[in-house]
């Protein structure tokens, strides 16, 4: 079972590592495709292609988490299921989801979406990357403000570069 415990979290760090970097490229992506006021078939066939792979590093994150809950409630590594760090990836993970399917439906909001997408593949970054330092232990309410601040610097950065682009189009149009 040890075996197990360490396969599945090698592939949640690696699964959650091809997540920060797809979404960074799908971000600079979107920012480089609707530069000039429209996304043409070769940038959409681009952002496709690194939305497969958001895709797969969201399913491949569930997966591995799932195994570490079975794992954990079987009674082998408690230290899987019942920590801050858990509950912290659960959230980040449901967001994650729901987030995803409410822009592909075209129902969230490019103001918000971008950055919450952003905000929460960084935010697991971050939290992932506390447990080998062994700082697994905060409360949901640090947790959650430092999610907060992260969606609001994300959300500045996101609609700054979209406001800058639309102006710069603007201005280069006259």
């Amino acid at each position: 079972m040890e075996g197990l415990v360490i396969v599945s979290a090698i592939l949640l760090s690696f699964s959650i590592s091809l997540g920060v970097g797809s979404s960074t490229l799908a971000i600079l992506e979107f920012f480089k495709a609707i530069a000039d006021g429209q996304i043409d078939e070769t940038e959409r066939g681009m952002l496709g292609i690194v939305y497969v792979v958001l895709r797969v590093a969201m399913a491949a994150i569930l997966l591995t988490y799932l195994l570490q809950l079975f794992i954990g409630y079987s009674g082998q590594a408690s230290f899987l299921y019942d920590t801050p760090h858990a509950y912290a990836i659960a959230v980040l993970l449901a967001v994650l989801y729901v987030n995803a399917i409410l822009m592909t439906a075209k129902i969230m909001p490019s103001t918000f979406g971008p950055a919450l997408q952003a905000s929460t593949w960084y935010t697991m970054g971050v939290v992932s990357a506390l447990l080998p330092l062994q700082i697994s232990e905060f409360t949901m309410w640090q947790f959650l403000f430092g999610y907060g601040s992260m969606f609001l610097i994300m959300a500045a950065i996101v609609n700054s570069v979209m406001a800058y682009l639309k102006y710069r189009k603007v201005t280069d149009g006259d």
